[in-house]
């Protein structure tokens, strides 16, 4: 007889069902329907106005009635025509639907009537880069990839290419340089895309008066009348975003700056320090700083990137070269520089004259430290102040911003091309007033008590607001994952870990009992925040697969501006580690201040 060798084969079954309405779901059809199987539009008019805390208004039955005939048509397409009122179920997809149910508005609706320089600016950091400091290639791409996502500072490092011409490239570096007009014209096809705001374009400029006057003219001929002309140096009062629409401004120093010897160069303390990569919010992504030993060795020899255009920008001229470019000069509409005599006179205010300070990300916690009050109530009420990273963050990653909000700085400069918990932040910031790339800075930070007195982050002051934050349930992984990727034998085992970023008192973070082998995970719990500033607050939401054995494995993340959430169970979108969407993978989750 033959010998035979048998084979099995075990074929590993997937079984995602539909979620069902969880308790909070059912408690509030009962509560509105007024216990009958059916929703009617008026019913679902008084849910909204209830939950929005506006007494009917801003919740009109036209606008129920559409969202009723909205979930008609998705979930049963001819049933619309037999009835007008939601089941249970259909409610429930109404509440799980991030188009029909988001946490925050997607309008703009904040004052945009005050001066420029009262609103937090979403900007970008060597916006041209495509991936680290040091190796990656400069390129249009991840400037128009920066203003889609509705940024509106991007920066530009400008440098000499033969003796007529301009390029754009990161200094002394290994990196790859572009055209200058292929920027210019990636700018001017999507600075509005998204926003309608206007575009501020930061010069770091490295050319002779001869190849300013060239740029001069490249600028002119690309935007044309989209540029805004502006005298800062006569001026009490910068224009308002609404008054700037439609329009670019030109940011750098004016060329004499340049020529002018600068003594008193600040150097950050700690520079070459090793960045932190843990806080409250756990360990920042591997692959963001797994490169990090590789590219500090290329470093080794380059010191250059480690300073700002404004400490250095006079070492790369020869100071008998004459001054020619007048028209170079007329492009700028917010004058930076930084005036002798160290960190107190550079934040000085001049009230006859607006300009742009940029600080790193360490001289900018000495300021806070050493001049707080100048900082806050002072300069950042009428001038810009630009906050830049450190010189170390070879591998593109970012600092935690909210020092800089919380001293009243609009541009907090960040590497767009790079990703981590602190571009979580930043993100999230920027969804608020509909992703304008604007947001109205809280009072407080414009006002200056009877005695003098300005807000201070660090003090201890009561909690102005509670707010009350239930995770119910998650769905949609099986859709944009692959079956196998969070593990191989088993359906996956999700926990979501949410908290607070903000002032330093309402920075803390919780997290969920981990839900075993399931698709769709019902948490049903509730945490409570205490908020000390909830102006600035952020919600920050992260979804982690569990794993015994290795990294638990990533699921999602979100952030959300405090004082944009809406009342109520609401469906948050979820995020991958870049920020891009995910199609189909949320939370239901419920939002209530007390």
């Amino acid at each position: 007889m033959g010998s035979y060798k048998m084979c099995l084969v075990f074929t590993r079954k997937f079984r995602v069902t539909e979620p069902d309405p969880v308790d909070d779901v059912r408690h509030v059809f009962q509560k509105y329907a007024e216990g009958e199987a059916h929703m009617t539009p008026e019913q679902l008019q008084k849910l909204m106005a209830d939950e929005t805390g506006t007494g009917g208004e801003g919740s009109s039955l036209e606008e129920a009635e559409r969202i009723v005939d909205e979930v008609l048509r998705r979930k049963h397409h001819i049933a619309k025509f037999t009835r007008r009122n939601l089941t249970i179920e259909d409610f429930n997809y109404l509440l799980f639907s991030t188009e029909l149910n988001p946490p925050i508005g997607d309008k703009v609706h904040q004052n945009m009537d005050a001066p420029l320089s009262h609103y937090f600016i979403f900007t970008g950091h060597n916006s041209y880069l495509t991936g680290n400091q040091l190796s990656s290639n400069c390129s249009d791409l991840p400037i128009a990839d920066a203003l889609r996502r509705g940024v509106r500072v991007v920066e530009l490092d400008l440098w000499p290419r033969g003796n007529d011409d301009v390029c754009v490239n990161h200094g002394r570096t290994l990196t790859k340089p572009v055209k200058l007009g292929k920027c210019l014209e990636s700018i001017k096809a999507n600075a509005f895309a998204t926003s309608k705001y206007p575009v501020i374009i930061t010069l770091e400029d490295h050319l002779t008066p001869k190849l300013q006057s060239k740029v001069a003219k490249m600028i002119t001929q690309t935007f044309g009348d989209m540029l805004y002309y502006h005298d800062s140096e006569s001026c009490k009062e910068f224009p308002s975003p609404e008054e700037l629409k439609g329009k670019i401004l030109i940011s750098t120093k004016p060329p004499k700056e340049y020529l002018e010897a600068n003594d008193s160069k600040e150097k950050d303390n700690g520079e070459k320090g090793k960045d932190s990569d843990e806080d409250v919010w756990g360990k920042e992504p591997e692959e963001l700083i797994s490169t990090r030993s590789e590219l500090e060795k290329v470093a080794t020899n380059i010191s250059y990137i480690s300073q700002d255009d404004e400490d250095r920008g006079s070492r790369d001229f020869d100071a008998s070269c004459p001054l020619q470019a007048p028209e170079y000069k007329r492009l700028i509409a917010i004058h930076a520089g930084k005036p002798k005599g160290g960190l107190r006179m550079a934040l000085k205010v001049d009230p006859n004259k607006i300009r742009r300070l940029s600080l790193s990300e360490q001289l900018l916690e000495k300021a806070v430290a050493s001049y707080g009050a100048d900082v806050i109530s002072r300069f950042t009420q009428k001038n810009f102040l630009r906050i830049y990273p450190k010189g170390t963050r070879f591998n593109s990653s970012n600092y935690k911003p909210q020092v800089g909000w919380m001293s009243g700085a609009q541009m907090i400069a960040f590497n767009m091309q790079g990703y981590g918990r602190a571009l979580w932040l930043m993100q999230g910031m920027f969804r608020a007033n509909g992703g304008c790339g604007y947001v109205k800075k809280p009072d407080f930070l414009m006002n200056v008590g009877p005695n003098g007195q300005v807000f201070d982050p660090n003090e201890n002051s009561s909690p102005k607001k509670t707010l009350k934050v239930k995770v119910l349930m998650g769905d949609g992984w099986h859709l944009d994952f692959k079956k196998t990727h969070f593990d191989l034998y088993s359906p996956p085992d999700f926990y979501v870990r949410v908290g607070i970023a903000g002032a330093p008192a309402d920075e803390t973070m919780e997290k969920t009992e981990v839900k075993y082998d399931t698709w769709t995970p019902i948490w049903n719990q509730e945490f409570t925040f205490k908020l000390t500033v909830p102006e600035l607050a952020l919600l920050r939401v992260e979804v982690h697969e569990y794993d015994a054995n290795e990294k638990d494995d990533f699921g999602g993340q979100t952030c959300l501006p405090v004082s944009e959430l809406r009342q109520g169970i609401r469906a948050v979108s979820l995020f991958n580690r870049k920020g891009v969407k995910y199609s189909c993978t949320r939370l239901l989750m419920r939002f209530d201040f007390v």
